[in-house]
């Protein structure tokens, strides 16, 4: 499933699909497929995404607007 909060929130901070691969011990075309939906997040992935943008899980998932972890 594509989650567009993930790209969004990596494009906003001007973060390179090839540095959250790195950050995510992935090569960048895994990361790709991550993000265009062909492959399913992980919870271990989504949780780094998460801390490394302060933002929770949830709103990375579409399952909130409210960026802040509750």
């Amino acid at each position: 499933m594509k989650y567009k909060n993930i790209r969004s929130i990596r494009e906003d901070n001007d973060v390179t699909q090839q540095q959250m691969a790195e950050l995510l011990n992935v090569s960048q075309n895994t990361y790709s497929q991550y993000e265009t939906g062909k492959i399913e997040w992980t919870a271990s992935a989504l949780i780094k995404i998460a801390d490394c943008f302060d933002v929770g899980v949830d709103y990375l998932l579409d399952r909130t607007k409210n960026k802040q972890m509750n």
